[in-house]
């Protein structure tokens, strides 16, 4: 007879740690954005995760995908749901509160959907994934308050953490229609995602230095240092970013995997919703953010079109499809 095994850590306790650790990510953002640059803070992010998840890779004994043709897939996924989007939600945190920010997380399901409509035409979307699409725009209105610009958030930064949140959709999408069967499993693909995008932070960088105006200092110095902030100044936004890194793009991405092997991808990416409320009371709480009613609205109503979308339906199965990028989060 055997004997199932139980794995050493229960899935519960990476769920809630995933919780905490993705709604934390917008405040570990806003930290950064102290000392360093929008695009220096996701840099600094990239180069971390890509360190941990290597060592993940190497410790796990699990080889990278292979193929000039997975590889080129590849690019496009590490772009959409990496290099993308922690750049737009670390430029976008320049203008709008931590909090706008973990809302925008919420809208992801929403983009998935669409892309799904345009890059996945045979799937029907249902009726209630339609509703669910519908809803979530009244909510986006509801935030960004286009009536009333004084009031609503800064209008460049909340299109910035929206495309943010809708690239992670259309990039699960992209995954879904193109790399679906080349995965050798573990941390295999989102290794190589990162990896990805670690290649292309030279270019970021480089382009950041020359909107910045070519400070002397060079590309790497820090953007506050740059603009004559004291390097004493430093430590506490860099540590941030060094968390966010380790922690919230390279662990996280290992803790996900254990929840969705053990609870599935269902449960698994439930997480979406208590992020909302974490990213939430960390800026009110710790950053002293003001959060207006409408927005509070806003993300309800985002959040009840995201549980349209992301909830159990009857549908038929399509052999060859395992993810659903309408339940994907990053």
């Amino acid at each position: 007879m055997t004997v199932a095994t139980r794995p050493a850590v229960p899935w519960q306790v990476w769920y809630l740690a995933l919780t905490f650790i993705w709604g934390s990510s917008y405040l570990l953002i806003k930290v950064g954005l102290d000392a360093l640059s929008g695009v220096q803070v996701a840099s600094l992010r990239i180069v971390c995760g890509v360190l941990v998840l290597l060592l993940l890779l190497v410790a796990t004994r699990t080889r990278l995908p292979r193929g000039r043709r997975t590889w080129g897939h590849l690019l496009v996924t590490g772009t959409l749901l990496c290099t993308l989007p922690w750049t737009l939600f670390a430029l976008g945190e320049e203008r709008v509160t931590s909090a706008v920010a973990g809302i925008s997380n919420a809208t992801t399901p929403v983009a998935a959907v669409l892309a799904t409509a345009l890059m996945l035409p045979g799937e029907p979307v249902g009726r209630r994934r339609q509703v669910g699409v519908a809803i979530g725009f009244v909510g986006v209105v509801l935030i960004a308050q286009p009536w009333s610009l004084e009031r609503g958030p800064d209008p460049v930064g909340l299109v910035m953490v929206l495309a943010a949140s809708a690239s992670y959709g259309v990039g699960w999408t992209y995954v879904r229609r193109h790399l679906h069967g080349v995965d050798p499993g573990g941390l295999s693909m989102p290794t190589a995602q990162v990896l990805v995008a670690a290649a292309q932070v030279p270019a970021l960088l480089l382009l950041d230095w020359w909107l910045r105006g070519a400070p002397s200092e060079g590309p790497l110095v820090p953007g506050r240092v740059a603009a004559g902030a004291s390097s004493g100044e430093l430590w506490g936004p860099l540590l941030a970013v060094v968390v966010l890194g380790v922690v919230g793009t390279g662990l996280a991405q290992a803790m996900q995997y254990a929840v969705v092997r053990a609870a599935g991808p269902t449960v698994a990416t439930s997480v979406t919703y208590p992020i909302v409320v974490v990213s939430v009371l960390l800026g009110v709480l710790l950053l002293g953010e003001s959060v207006g009613p409408l927005v509070l609205a806003g993300a309800v109503v985002v959040l009840l079109g995201s549980l349209l979308i992301t909830g159990p339906r009857r549908a038929r199965h399509t052999p060859g499809v395992s993810v659903d990028p309408a339940k994907m989060v990053g």
